[in-house]
């Protein structure tokens, strides 16, 4: 598995898509992130099904949410609904295969939410 990263300019309005890295280097690459960066708060996508509700990947992302949490207490960590992020992003133009999206996705969503007025 790997999980998709983007951040947003220091006035929160636009998203920008870092990198895409293994999801087991997702608590030393988060330390490095509040360390480094000074992020405070994080927006987790939560891959609902179609229906909304919470199936089995979602229950897998909110086990590990939890555990963030707890290894993180000063940031903020936000749910945030990502059905269809990733084939958004995909649908760039880009030859299906040729190209990981998972940190387009990840920028796709993180704008999202900066345009609902949900962020710093």
């Amino acid at each position: 598995m790997r999980t998709g990263v983007a951040v947003s300019d220091p006035g929160g309005v636009i998203a920008r898509p870092l990198e895409v890295i293994p999801s087991g280097d997702l608590s030393t690459y988060l330390r490095r992130l509040v360390d480094e960066e000074g992020v405070y708060e994080v927006v987790v996508g939560v891959p609902r099904t179609l229906g909304g509700e919470v199936g089995f990947q979602a229950r897998k992302v909110l086990s590990r949410l939890d555990a963030l949490r707890r290894e993180f207490p000063g940031v903020r960590f936000v749910e945030w609904d990502e059905r269809f992020t990733t084939r958004l992003a995909g649908s760039s133009g880009r030859k299906k295969g040729t190209v990981r999206v998972d940190h387009l996705a990840a920028a796709r969503m993180l704008q999202e939410y900066l345009g609902a007025g949900e962020g710093p």
